[in-house]
């Protein structure tokens, strides 16, 4: 006797449930991390071509202003908002944006950097400030849904973030009598704070996953002695005239960061380019607070340490993070091949001209400027003809994500 057919009903025959809705607005990784990579490649160059005179376009911000809020209030937060709306799911199991909703945030992004070079800057503004509130509601709402209060700092930095846009735009018109730089300078120290942070989760934790018997355990006092420190260096950096005490305390967290980042054992990384990018970029950070140091006797010129933070620490990791965190969650290999490797050390070298050539010769400031910014470009580039198409495609095992 032959036997009965199931129904079609039967988990015999089920069918694993196709992730809904466009790839591309499945996570909030996929469209800021194209976003920003994108910007990232377009705006340096163009900055350099305004600041040398061969562009004529007129931003709505003061150039300088708008080159170096774009860089921290455009390009990092776009990378910023794309990871946390990615890993916030993974750290809470509750869904983040996706769909229209996450379009629309991804589009209230475009709409300020479209109006940065077209105006009017109260539009401007208006459109640049939504952002990062909203982003900042929606991850602290997620950590308290889920009791996930170790990140909860996080969500803090988000909204100071906010507070110093607020502050920069309301110099910009005016309305605040402050130098529209200070807010920058914030963002900027925000910023690096986020990085201190997530480096030190991930970075052991990534070395310690391929180094068989690596057991990388940091004190927990040195760890909070080191992000203190640094908090308070940053702090007086911004908020402070030069001193001594700026000197000395930015010196010492320079010490610090240098002390982690040879306890994560980075010579172990050498033949995984995917991790030594991170071990790379991070040194950056105990130069660039060396160097904020020096600049607060004028040893060196404050650009010097902003650059080494911003290029070298901030832009290493993110071409570091952009690029693992992209091929896990689109469900490929963590190992990188030649282009990628080279959009690595096109990252770290055009953070060596730009930090070290203007001070070993000034002469050639501007070779610097074009030759960084050259190489710059170029290594987003390559992540964008790499990662665009995957970005945008369904993960080839057929999960969401």
């Amino acid at each position: 006797m032959k036997p009965k057919p199931l129904p079609i009903s039967s988990p015999a025959h089920a069918v694993a449930p196709q992730p809904a809705g466009m790839p591309f607005l499945r996570l909030g990784f996929r469209p800021f991390y194209v976003a920003g990579a994108l910007l990232a490649a377009l705006m340096v160059p163009l900055w350099v071509a305004m600041f040398l005179g061969a562009w004529p376009l007129i931003p709505a911000a003061p150039g300088l202003l708008w080159h170096a809020h774009e860089m921290l209030f455009g390009f990092a937060v776009a990378i910023i908002v794309g990871f946390l709306m990615t890993a916030g799911k993974t750290w809470t199991g509750l869904a983040t944006p996706r769909g229209a909703l996450l379009a629309a945030l991804a589009l209230l992004w475009l709409g300020a950097r479209v109006a940065s070079v077209t105006g009017p800057y109260g539009v401007y503004a208006v459109l640049d400030l939504a952002l990062l509130p909203i982003v900042a509601a929606i991850l602290l709402t997620l950590l308290l849904r889920s009791r996930n209060y170790r990140n909860l700092p996080l969500a803090l930095i988000l909204a100071l973030l906010a507070g110093a846009n607020l502050v920069f735009h309301l110099a910009v018109l005016g309305w605040l009598d402050v130098s529209a730089m200070t807010p920058l300078y914030a963002g900027l120290a925000l910023i690096i704070m986020i990085e201190c942070v997530m480096a030190g989760r991930v970075i052991p934790f990534f070395t310690m996953t391929v180094t068989p018997g690596l057991k990388l355990v940091s004190p927990v006092w040195l760890e909070r002695v080191t992000l203190g420190v640094t908090a308070l260096g940053l702090a007086l950096w911004v908020l402070a005239p030069p001193s001594v005490m700026g000197l000395i305390v930015l010196g010492l967290a320079s010490g610090l960061h240098a002390w982690r980042l040879l306890a994560w054992r980075p010579g172990v990384t050498l033949k995984r380019p995917i991790l030594w990018v991170l071990h790379a970029a991070y040194a950056w950070i105990p130069i660039g607070l060396a160097l904020l140091a020096m600049a607060q006797l004028g040893w060196v010129p404050v650009s010097a340490g902003v650059h080494a933070l911003g290029v070298g620490a901030t832009g290493g990791l993110i071409i570091g993070m952009i690029t693992r965190t992209a091929r896990g969650h689109t469900g490929r290999p963590l190992a990188v091949a030649g282009p990628e490797v080279l959009a690595y050390a096109l990252v770290i070298t055009a953070a060596l001209l730009r930090v070290f050539l203007p001070l070993l010769a000034p002469a050639l400031y501007a070779w610097a400027l074009m030759a960084s910014a050259a190489l710059w470009s170029g290594a987003f580039s390559v992540y964008l003809w790499i990662y665009t198409p995957w970005l945008m495609s369904a993960r080839p095992d057929g999960k969401d994500g």
